[in-house]
């Protein structure tokens, strides 16, 4: 009994570090979103440089109460021990479609305070984040070096930048809120370029709009953006990784709890 009452206070005492390591920023940047900022403070090598990976969150956490975007995404993995070894940039939208220039701006003041390597830089979101993430990947292709839509659609009118880069969307069939049809039009906007090879459209039957939240608590979702660079040749998508429904069943076996995934949006 002691044993296991040490081993649980060990764990709630790794969680909080973890958590503390996000620091909120309120009009840090001019003309741009309220953030969170999650340094993994595991540089030893003052010449290291991190990945810098971009969260959008969608329409539930709106508005200005930061603490809203810790509910679910990286904030809530990271307090729950999940390892995301990178910085990470959490803004708030206080309402409306994801502005692709004010969430840069948000990176460029990363790249001057830390050490960020520029040749990975992610971006990943769900719902309406879904949304940013492919406005933000379509808008800055070169900078961007992989991308991850779940049950999203675009809001900018051009998205033929998206055959630059390795973009990942994901979307089911039975999906309410956001229809499959706003990622079908996507992909089909994608492959009437004449280059899909940079994409993955995992396409999932019977998949409701809250499953893929899941995918921010996976291995395989930070280990398939990782792999990723804008240095690589032709920017090759990295094509070896599957997803399919049942592996997202027992995705929360490694966190305390499962979150309520009626919430997502």
């Amino acid at each position: 009994m002691t044993r296991t009452i040490i081993t649980l206070l060990a764990m709630v005492f790794a969680i909080n570090i973890n958590a503390q390591e996000f620091e909120a920023y309120k009009g840090e940047v001019d003309d741009s979103y309220n953030f969170w900022f999650y340094n993994p403070q595991t540089i030893s090598d003052p010449n290291a440089h991190f990945p810098l990976l971009i969260f959008l969150h969608g329409a539930s956490l709106c508005g200005r109460n930061l603490n809203q975007v810790k509910r679910y995404g990286p904030i809530n993995a990271v307090a729950k021990g999940k390892i995301i070894d990178c910085y990470i940039v959490a803004p708030q939208n206080p309402g409306g479609a994801w502005k692709p220039e004010k969430i840069w701006k948000i990176v460029e003041w990363a790249k001057e305070k830390f050490a960020v390597d520029t040749t990975r830089i992610y971006v990943y979101g769900m719902s309406l984040g879904g949304y940013g993430t492919i406005d933000l990947a379509a808008t800055y292709p070169d900078k961007i070096a992989a991308a991850m839509a779940m049950c999203g659609g675009a809001s900018v009118r051009d998205v033929s930048g998206l055959s630059k880069l390795p973009l990942w969307i994901i979307h089911g069939t039975a999906d309410r809120a956001v229809s499959v049809k706003a990622s079908d039009k996507v992909v089909d906007a994608i492959r009437a370029t004449g280059d899909d090879s940079r994409l993955i459209y995992s396409r999932l039957p019977g998949v409701d709009h809250g499953r893929p939240a899941r995918l921010f608590y996976m291995s395989l979702t930070y280990d398939w953006l990782f792999s990723h660079s804008t240095k690589d040749p032709n920017r090759e998508c990295n094509h070896s990784f599957e997803l399919t429904n049942d592996m997202m069943d027992n995705v929360y076996n490694d966190i305390r709890e499962c979150i309520p995934e009626n919430e997502m949006e």
